[in-house]
């Protein structure tokens, strides 16, 4: 994955019209040797007004850092971002009203700290599919480039453990909460960005405890 990233980020360099963008490559990443618990991680949310980044915005980003394998609650931070067009039914899932997002930050403001807190980390999401379509969206139209940043998927993590295992998939059982269950973790409220992360983060915690104990665990075994 960084070999493919390198490589990319080379053609799109040219294109990129950003700073931040730009340092955010520039950040070193550790040796793929490197242990996982000597990893940093940032773990983020999002909440969006469609399931299709091509007709929806972003309405909420949450995200908490991992270090030496632990959260860094102190470091936890939720941001509601201004939209030019109203939520409509997607309320009804995440909450979020058309009259808290006027209060909202715009875009490239939340964009500017989301890169300052992910160079040289792993990025870490829960069907990261979705998170990731809406945030080279936005990177692309504010910087002329997506993100290309390397990053886990907890959900697709936890298909290949159950695979390896040689269990039956049970009906939803990818989804965060569901996921959880299989470690003891505690029911959170769902569809808050910051909570939705941190559920992510402990998750991810489990999961990596979990591979581990069946040997060493390094960044080139995760990417």
């Amino acid at each position: 994955m960084m070999w493919g990233l390198k490589h990319k980020r080379r053609w799109c360099r040219r294109k990129a019209h950003s700073e931040a963008l730009l340092h955010c490559w520039s950040v070193p990443y550790p040796p793929s040797r490197t242990d996982w618990r000597q990893l940093e991680f940032l773990v983020v949310d999002t909440e969006t007004s469609s399931l299709s980044a091509a007709e929806g915005e972003m309405l909420s980003i949450g995200w908490v850092i991992i270090e030496l394998s632990g959260i860094k609650l102190a470091g936890a931070e939720h941001y509601l971002l201004s939209t030019n067009h109203s939520v409509g039914q997607s309320a009804t899932i995440h909450q979020l009203r058309d009259c808290e997002l006027l209060e909202g930050i715009d875009r490239e403001t939340m964009m500017c700290r989301f890169l300052e807190l992910a160079g040289g980390r792993i990025l870490v999401f829960h069907h990261a599919p979705l998170d990731i379509a809406f945030l080279n969206r936005i990177s692309c139209e504010l910087y002329g480039a997506p993100l290309l940043l390397p990053y886990l998927d907890t959900l697709a993590m936890e298909q290949r453990i159950i695979t390896r295992r040689g269990t039956t998939l049970p009906k939803n059982g990818l989804r965060l909460a569901n996921c959880r269950k299989r470690y003891n973790l505690p029911d959170y409220p769902a569809h808050n960005a910051l909570v939705d992360a941190l559920a992510t983060a402990e998750l991810l915690l489990a999961q990596l405890s979990y591979r581990a104990g069946k040997g060493k665990l390094t960044l080139g075994d995760l990417l």
